[in-house]
């Protein structure tokens, strides 16, 4: 299994461990797209933490994360499934010039005017019925912080995070502090001092560690005085809904006429995906076959028909 999301829970019950390492997921979240390295950063950080969160929420549906931005980058955004399949895009400004030196709040909220927003979309949604969305400001320096700062006043859980990206890997750690049940502790043992042990041996990694070691190496290195329990580790994998079938039925519903329009200016008609950025290419042959009749599909200024 190359992509997984692996999970830890300290002997007793108190602090929950968990860890994800995105390469293949990575590689075809990055095929069709060229984007500059800070934001492949940004991106690809947010990817793993998406799929951290989603692993702990009990719903079946979707969670998206957005990072809502009035500098260079506009919006990126993941979602991921309770099924773990993960897509993600980013939206720059043209009139904008991603700096090499760019960071979280530079490049998102330069104006102070950026959002994170949390969107819990179920699977089954009854008509009217809209996603749960969590909306608060872009604080922090990094995507760990913004995101430690959410759970910590929306959902009210000690959460720690750290998240790490390149060009081959995405990758991350959580730590989380369990709620009590019922107001009766989890253990004899004060969960705040396995919490603070947790936190301060995680505090040793370096983003260089989190890229290059793995999973099982990592856990090791950092809690092997702890007896943690270990759970079967669960698949990740990208997955865009974007088909060149659902492409073709756009373009249908454009009409022959535009379509002829558009085709009597350049050969082919070129549709790049709006979130994967997967490209599709419509010649006029392949535009002819979209209507009932291609006999009356006639690409204005060629006399031939298709």
């Amino acid at each position: 299994m190359n992509d997984s999301l692996k999970k830890y829970l300290f002997e007793d019950r108190t602090t929950r461990v968990q860890t994800v390492n995105l390469t293949q997921t990575w590689a075809e979240a990055l095929g069709h797209q060229h984007y500059p390295p800070t934001i492949r950063r940004l991106l690809g950080e947010l990817s793993a933490a998406a799929v951290l969160l989603t692993s702990n929420i009990k719903f079946d549906g979707s969670l998206i994360l957005q990072l809502q931005g009035d500098g260079p980058i506009s919006l990126i955004v993941v979602e991921c499934d309770t099924s773990l399949h993960v897509r993600a895009t980013v939206k720059m400004r043209q009139e904008f010039v991603c700096p090499e030196n760019g960071t979280l709040q530079t490049l998102l909220n330069a104006n102070g005017n950026g959002r994170f927003a949390v969107i819990l979309d179920p699977k089954n949604r009854s008509e009217g019925m809209q996603p749960y969305q969590g909306i608060v400001p872009m604080q922090g320096n990094s995507v760990a912080h913004v995101l430690e700062h959410y759970m910590k006043h929306s959902e009210q859980l000690d959460t720690r995070l750290w998240l790490a990206a390149n060009d081959e890997k995405a990758c991350g750690l959580l730590l989380q502090q369990l709620p009590s049940a019922g107001g009766i502790p989890a253990a004899t043992q004060t969960p705040d001092d396995t919490w603070e042990r947790a936190v301060q041996f995680a505090e040793t990694l370096s983003t260089e560690e989190l890229l290059s070691t793995d999973e099982d190496t990592l856990i090791h290195r950092l809690y092997w005085e702890e007896t943690l329990i270990a759970y079967e580790p669960i698949a990740v994998t990208w997955f865009c809904p974007c088909t060149r079938e659902r492409v073709a039925n756009m373009l249908k519903m454009l009409g022959s006429e535009e379509i002829a329009s558009i085709l009597s200016e350049r050969e082919n008609i070129e549709i790049s995906c709006d979130f994967c950025g997967k490209p599709y290419v419509f010649d006029p042959v392949d535009c002819a076959k979209l209507f009932v009749n291609p006999d009356s599909f006639v690409v204005k200024g060629n006399t031939s028909s298709h």
